[in-house]
């Protein structure tokens, strides 16, 4: 068994591009384009009260638990400002990344952790304002070998396809990932739309009729 390292087919989406996203809500971007979604079981595992934005292009892992040799390995590749996604294929038995390695991604500004598995050592990895960490579970269990697994190839996440570069939003709502094409072309779509909820609230404290602002 080896750990195999992909070159992406496209170079995918800058961290400056997924920064013009900074101020558009999960919600917003999941009813734009639903089937973007990350399956919500995928939860924010940072401690309530803490801010929880996480943004950035995608840095893909796939692993097969107990084995997690391809996130060893991905500590050397990966650069900052990237979320770093790893596909455990749901899997609980074993926790994939702790506080450990978590916090090596951190030291080298990694934008945020998505696991689709368990992660462990949560009072340190949940603590970080800075690093935003969502998992499926939370298991103490470790790895028991480092062997295999592949880097920076296209992952099922949740139900949802992920290609290195492709755009991670994630707040307390849960998870959307947006390829590069797809986030540049509905950037404006999704700004007007916060500007129509803005337009909603303020309607609704003037006193305006719900039905008439929403057309029933």
């Amino acid at each position: 068994m080896s750990i195999t390292i992909h070159t992406p087919a496209s170079p995918g989406l800058s961290v400056q591009d997924a920064q013009a996203w900074q101020d558009v809500p999960v919600s917003v971007a999941v009813d734009l384009e639903p089937g973007c979604q990350i399956d919500p079981a995928i939860r924010a595992q940072t401690q309530p009260g803490l801010p929880l934005a996480l943004l950035g292009p995608a840095f893909t892992i796939r692993c097969t638990p107990p084995d997690f040799g391809a996130v060893v390995r991905a500590l050397d590749e990966v650069a900052a400002g990237q979320v770093v996604v790893i596909a455990a294929g749901g899997v609980l038995s074993h926790a994939m990344i702790g506080e450990i390695l978590g916090g090596h991604l951190r030291a080298k500004g990694c934008a945020g952790l998505v696991v689709d598995g368990a992660v462990r050592d949560i009072s340190d990895l949940g603590s970080w304002p800075d690093f935003p960490v969502f998992a499926r579970s939370i298991n103490p269990l470790g790895p028991t070998s480092a062997r295999s697994g592949t880097i920076n190839a296209p992952v099922e996440i949740g139900g949802c396809l992920v290609e290195p570069g492709d755009l991670i939003i994630g707040d307390r709502d849960g998870l959307v990932a947006l390829p590069p094409a797809l986030a540049q072309a509905r950037l404006n779509v999704a700004r007007a739309k916060l500007e129509l909820e803005q337009q909603w609230i303020e309607r609704l404290s003037a006193g305006t009729s719900a039905v008439e602002i929403f057309g029933l």
